[in-house]
């Protein structure tokens, strides 16, 4: 007899309410050993733009964007899949960039017939959808990138810019194993994070959430800093709106500024204040204003 467990019972009314949203889920085999499992529209309409909801660390996509579903429906063809080792999807090849990841997505939509889309990049995910945006000049219309540190260089991490030191420690926190190390997550993630969250509810999340595809994952965290070079990042054009907590502890809000005079007049510039790295949880009608004013009513 299975035992209850509040990680699978959320998990399936996240599911409720993507389904609801009117979106469904599909499974696209991009026959190469790549399988991606993306939410798309049960019926695109042709009035509304195309968005592609990138997903950053953590548990699967629906559990990142879920808060902001219902908010972004009524004005967009929504895509959110899940990022390579997340949620249903896997590769059985080498490749662990994020370029690798952008590529694959592109695939993605291009076999859902999506020509063009605005994206949003969440931590991870904006490194992802930056380099989409490189990559696919012509496709990718506009750009937000959300706590993503897509400006960091390999250095910054022995100048003491983040909490921790080095590229090991950083993948202990976010791909936690223990309640203890989970918890550690959660004080970096929120501004004011939740407090006397017992272990078997850690414990659970972690089994359900944490537990898969571990290494590549670990992989995928090494690869971030690896001989990045702030001097060697390419400038994307597409407009690009630049959200960011003014209390993240994961990436300190130095790089939201870093990014913004990298990319100059081309970019706008958003700091939620008494927000952390989970802004977008913490505070997703904000979140939603923003994005709205500078994908639609721009």
């Amino acid at each position: 007899m299975s035992c209850f467990s509040f990680t699978a019972t959320r998990d399936w009314c996240y599911r409720s309410i993507f389904t609801k949203s009117g979106l469904r889920s599909t499974i696209t085999d991009l026959g190469d050993g790549t399988v991606i499992h993306c939410w798309v529209p049960k019926t695109r309409k042709e009035s509304k733009p195309n968005l592609l909801l990138i997903h950053g660390f953590g548990a699967n996509a629906m559990w990142q964007w879920g808060d902001l579903i219902p908010y972004l429906v009524p004005y967009f063809n929504l895509y959110v899949p899940d990022l390579l080792f997340f949620g249903d999807s896997y590769t059985t090849r080498p490749e662990r960039t994020e370029s690798f990841q952008a590529h694959c997505l592109m695939r993605v939509m291009e076999a859902k017939s999506v020509k063009k889309m605005s994206l949003v990049g969440l931590s991870y995910g904006g490194f992802v959808g930056y380099s989409m945006a490189t990559q696919f000049k012509d496709e990718i219309e506009k750009v937000v990138i959300c706590c993503a540190g897509v400006c960091l260089e390999e250095k910054d991490l022995e100048k003491g810019l983040f909490k921790v030191s080095h590229i090991e420690e950083a993948a202990s926190i976010l791909l936690p194993q223990t309640p203890e190390k989970l918890r550690e997550l959660i004080s970096y993630s929120f501004y004011k994070p939740p407090r006397g969250l017992p272990s078997c509810l850690l414990s659970d999340f972690i089994q359900v959430m944490c537990t898969e595809f571990v290494e590549e994952k670990k992989d995928l965290i090494r690869t971030i800093p690896k001989d990045r070079k702030f001097s060697e990042l390419p400038k994307i054009t597409q407009p690009t709106l630049i959200i960011w907590g003014d209390q993240d502890k994961v990436f300190p809000v130095e790089l939201a500024s870093r990014l913004k005079r990298h990319l100059g007049e081309a970019a706008q510039l958003v700091i939620i204040s008494n927000a952390g790295h989970t802004f977008i949880i913490e505070k997703p009608k904000e979140t939603f204003k923003h994005l709205k004013s500078f994908l639609i009513d721009n």
